[in-house]
C-alpha cells in the first residue's frame, strides 16, 4: 500500500545522512554513529512510512541519525539478507513485516536466510488492519450474506488484493478456509489496480488496508463488510470485525523491528525500549491512527513469540489455499 503523497509528506519530515564508515562499538555506548534501518519496500509504502517515523524518533532519542535503505526488490527480502550477515551491533536493523513471515513458507525453498534463526525480534512498531469491501451493485450487505451468496455460487466471487504472499491476499483466504467457502482471490501488482477494478465493477470486492480504502468507505463508493483487526477501527467505529462472524479471525499487515542474532541484550532492550516509548507517546499514536494502525508494544519475548506464531498461521493458510510464489 502506497500513501498519497501529501499524506506521506504530512505524515514523515526529513531524512537523515548516510554513514560513510562501520565500526565497532560496546553495547553500553550505543549508538555512537549511524544506524541502517533496512526496509524491504518502495518510498511511500506502509513499511517505510512506518520506518520513517520511528527512524525520526530514535534520531531525536538517541542522538545519531537512523538512515532509511529501501531495499523493495525480491518481495523485500533482499532487505534481510544484509542484516543477517551484518555484526551483531545494533548498526544495521530490519523493518519487516507482515509479508516476511508469510514468504518463511511461501518461499521456503529460495530464501537464504531463516527468519527465527537468523533475526532477533527487538519491538512490534504498529499493527495496520485491513478492509473487505464490495461495490455497492454487488448484492451482499455483510459477511455473512456475502459468505453465503459464495457457497451458493462457488469460485464467483472474485476478491482482488496485492500479489499472492501479501497480507491481503492470505487475509482473504483466510476467509475461505474459516467460512468453509470458495471465493476466486485475484492478486494483482499492487491494491491500487484492484481498488479501481471494484468500483468499475470488474471484480465484486477487494481486501485492502484501511489507509488505503477508507477514502472509498466514506465516500460511500464501495461497502464495507467487515475489519480484519480484533476490535473495531475508531476511524471506522461502524464496521464490524471478521471476528464477529468468523471467531478467531484475525489477520493484518504489521511492521516490526528486528536485528542480526546475537546483538546484544543491551542493545535490543535499549531499541525496545525506545520504540514502547514512542507507541506510548500521544503524537506518535496519533501519527499510526492517521496510517489507519494500531500500535504494537511489548517486550522482545512477545513480539518474537507473536511473528512465530503469525508464521504458523499463514503456513497453514497457504497451504489451505495452494498459493504458489509468482
Amino acid at each position: 500500500m502506497r500513501l498519497p503523497r501529501r499524506k506521506f509528506l504530512r505524515l514523515v519530515a526529513g531524512t537523515v545522512a548516510l554513514p560513510a564508515l562501520v565500526r565497532v562499538v560496546r553495547a553500553d555506548a550505543y549508538p555512537s554513529r549511524a544506524v541502517r534501518l533496512l526496509v524491504g519496500s518502495t518510498p511511500g509504502a506502509s513499511p517505510d512510512v512506518v520506518a520513517r517515523l520511528f527512524g525520526q524518533w530514535l534520531s531525536e532519542r538517541l542522538g545519531q541519525p537512523f538512515v532509511i535503505d529501501n531495499r523493495p526488490a525480491g518481495g523485500g527480502n533482499l532487505a534481510a539478507e544484509p542484516v543477517v550477515r551484518a555484526p551483531p551491533d545494533g548498526y544495521m536493523l530490519l523493518v519487516f513485516s507482515a509479508s516476511t513471515a508469510i514468504d518463511v513458507t511461501l518461499l521456503a525453498d529460495s530464501l537464504n536466510f531463516n527468519l527465527e534463526r537468523d533475526i532477533a525480534p527487538v519491538a512490534g512498531m504498529i499493527d495496520l488492519p485491513m478492509l473487505l469491501l464490495v461495490n455497492p451493485a454487488f448484492p451482499a450487505k455483510t459477511l455473512p450474506e456475502l459468505i453465503a451468496y459464495a457457497k451458493a455460487n462457488p469460485g464467483k466471487v472474485n476478491i482482488g488484493t496485492p500479489p499472492v504472499g501479501s497480507p491481503q491476499y492470505v487475509g482473504a483466504a483466510l476467509v475461505e478456509m474459516m467460512s468453509e467457502t470458495k471465493l476466486a482471490v485475484i492478486p494483482y501488482r499492487g491494491g491500487p489496480a484492484a481498488v479501481t477494478d471494484a468500483l468499475g465493477g470488474q471484480i465484486q470486492g477487494v481486501m485492502g488496508t484501511v489507509a488505503l480504502l477508507i477514502d472509498q468507505v466514506k465516500a460511500g463508493a464501495l461497502r464495507a463488510l467487515a475489519i480484519t483487526s480484533a476490535a473495531r477501527s475508531e476511524l471506522l467505529p461502524d464496521v464490524p470485525t471478521m471476528a464477529e462472524f468468523l471467531p478467531g479471525y484475525q489477520a493484518s499487515q504489521w511492521v516490526g523491528l528486528g536485528a542480526p542474532k546475537n546483538t546484544p541484550a543491551a542493545v535490543v532492550g535499549r531499541l525496545n525500549a525506545e520504540i514502547n516509548a514512542a507507541l506510548a507517546d500521544p503524537g506518535m499514536k496519533a501519527k499510526l491512527v492517521a496510517l489507519g494502525g494500531l500500535p504494537l508494544p511489548g517486550s522482545p519475548d512477545q513480539f518474537g513469540k507473536f511473528v512465530a506464531d503469525e508464521t504458523v498461521k499463514w503456513a497453514k493458510v497457504i497451504k489451505f489455499s495452494g498459493a504458489k510464489a509468482n
